[in-house]
């Protein structure tokens, strides 16, 4: 018998690596089908309560536009808030560059000399090659949406025929774990995502007036910067407190004070991703700590930054199916974190 449970364990690993292979390899064709449903799961509401007063078309049409305008929009927002960023840096490099030397001169001092490092590492050939690479993302990146927008069109027109044929298969079974599964992963999605925005407006605000408090250049920014990083987990919250905390280094005058804006910064992001997020989202989206941030790593490693932003929602609902299906169950019980008895918040809503 052990030998048996042992050999469907190997097949079952194997399974999962080759599959996690695949992904890899045809990221180009798997990666836009993902953010497609993803997006048709956060659309589809609006579009049915549209189609009950206008021509399906017509009501694709005002989809497609209202997606369009926020995508849109939240991308002038990322490119306001690091422009200015940028701007500033290369209007005050030299301030930078006094750090920097402020900083070499101590290491050297410890024998560590840094000179010699940055000049192998850091040349003109290596900010070309950076150039380079940043252009061909940017293309990359235009070609992705785009194909991302067909898919999402497509699959607009095509919801509530795939529906009928769910419910047409004859295996009663398969259609509760299709139909459910599927219901269930697009309201936790779209919980999500309602829960992730209004945290990220509230970290947005709340970085803002810390950075006004502190009196630190670009304080709207660092709160635009907050409330779009903040869509990432684990992350993007950190990546949120370090520009911050180097523009400290070279506009404060003491270390006491750009520790304080560091630890300040991380505060922020400890309540509102640790205390107040949980209580919003709930039992329907908890998740172990360990998983949400191995997802991140795992699809940012398969997929790249559409991955990191994905990773989550791929994985809620990848534990929403095995909820629904007594062989997998276990697994959703065993990564959603225990309440106060032990028992998971899956395990409480299948009581």
């Amino acid at each position: 018998m052990s030998t048996k449970g042992g050999l469907n364990a190997w097949i079952v690993l194997s399974g999962l690596v080759i599959l996690l292979t695949a992904l890899n390899i045809a990221s180009a064709v798997f990666a836009p089908v993902a953010f497609a449903l993803f997006l048709i799961a956060l659309l589809w509401p609006f579009q049915k309560r549209l189609q009950a007063s206008m021509p399906q078309l017509l009501a694709l049409l005002v989809s497609i536009l209202v997606l369009v305008v926020a995508f849109a929009g939240f991308a002038a927002l990322i490119a306001w808030g690091f422009g200015r960023v940028g701007r500033w840096g290369l209007a005050n490099f030299g301030r930078f560059q006094a750090l920097y030397d402020r900083a070499a001169m101590w290491l050297e001092a410890q024998g560590i000399v840094v000179a010699s490092l940055w000049a192998d590492h850091f040349n003109v050939g290596w900010l070309l090659g950076i150039m380079q690479k940043f252009t061909g993302h940017v293309n990359t990146t235009l070609s992705f949406w785009i194909i991302v927008l067909v898919y999402v069109i497509l699959g607009l027109l095509e919801v509530e025929g795939t529906a009928r044929k769910i419910k047409a298969l004859p295996d009663g079974a398969t259609v509760r774990l299709l139909s459910e599964g599927s219901r269930q992963t697009a309201v936790k999605i779209r919980r999500y995502m309602a829960v992730r925005t209004l945290m990220s407006l509230l970290t947005g605000m709340l970085v803002w007036g810390f950075a006004a408090l502190f009196g630190l250049p670009l304080a709207r920014e660092w709160g635009v910067i907050a409330f779009s990083l903040n869509y990432i987990p684990f992350i993007g919250p950190f990546i949120a407190t370090l520009f911050p905390t180097l523009l400290a280094m070279v506009d404060l005058e003491s270390w006491e004070a750009v520790i304080a804006v560091f630890a300040g910064l991380n505060v922020i992001q400890f309540v509102v991703g640790s205390y107040v997020e949980p209580r919003l989202s709930g039992t329907a989206l908890a998740m172990s700590p360990f998983l949400v941030l191995f997802s991140i790593f795992l699809w940012t490693f398969l997929w790249g930054l559409p991955g990191t932003f994905i990773g989550v929602p791929i994985t809620v609902a990848v534990l929403t199916f095995c909820a629904e299906h007594p062989a997998t169950h276990w697994l959703a019980v065993m990564f959603g974190p225990p309440d106060d008895n032990g028992q998971s918040g899956v395990a409480r809503e299948h009581a």
